[in-house]
């Protein structure tokens, strides 16, 4: 009986070297597939609306699971673990592309500003969340030359003036830290739930295309 177990594994045939490199990259390529889109996904920072918490060329992670698992191909969301709260920096799909081809929209990030039910009012640059002042990024940061003069009130002016809006339910209402730069809730409206993609959580690499250098001490920090 060992014989014939000895000559049966002598005779199995041994895959070649290019189909066990084909099928280990296959095993990778699919692993990474699901990791990006259900666990965890890379993104880059292309434009300044959330300085200074976020800058050009920062790279960050996004959990994708906290808010529930998108289903490929839909904008339908399952599992979710949590609800976005006021705070939380979010990667969501622009509601202003649904109307294009899937491959075709664009992924904003911003802030969450008011969840279903609060009353967000912008007067004169200040934020106001169910009567209650609330800073931004920007706002702490006053010395900042990224901060634009205010404005006097008017009908097209929702950039330092905004009536009092309330957040139905089911949509968020966000905003960019450098508010003055962030083209956000003020002017296309609301985030649905079913568009958001997930969290961030933390910048894992920053590269500053000025000075053609890292920078190394933004790396591994957490967002808040």
């Amino acid at each position: 009986m060992s014989k014939q177990l000895e000559s049966e594994e002598i005779l199995k045939p041994k895959k070649s070297w290019f189909r066990e490199t084909a099928e280990a990259l296959l095993v990778a390529a699919i692993l990474a597939l699901i990791i990006r889109t259900f666990v965890v996904q890379a993104f880059k920072i292309p434009s300044g609306s959330m300085e200074d918490t976020l800058l050009i060329g920062d790279h960050l992670l996004v959990c994708k699971f906290i808010y529930g698992t998108d289903i490929p191909f839909t904008d339908k969301v399952v599992f979710p673990l949590t609800d976005p709260q006021q705070g939380d920096v979010i990667v969501f799909e622009y509601p202003g592309d649904l109307d294009k081809p899937w491959l075709e929209r664009r992924d904003f990030i911003k802030r969450v500003v008011g969840v279903p039910g609060d009353t967000v009012e912008v007067r004169n640059k200040k934020v106001y969340v169910n009567g209650e002042h609330y800073a931004l990024a920007q706002e702490v940061h006053k010395e900042s030359s990224l901060v634009l003069p205010g404005s006097r009130p008017a009908p097209d002016d929702r950039r330092d003036f905004m009536p009092k809006t309330v957040v139905p339910a089911g949509k968020y209402f966000v905003m960019g830290d450098n508010r003055d730069r962030s083209y956000d809730s003020r002017f296309w409206g609301f985030v649905d739930r079913d568009l958001i993609k997930g969290k961030a959580f933390i910048k894992y690499w920053s590269w500053d295309s000025d000075s053609h250098w890292p920078r190394f001490d933004r790396i591994g920090r957490l967002i808040d």
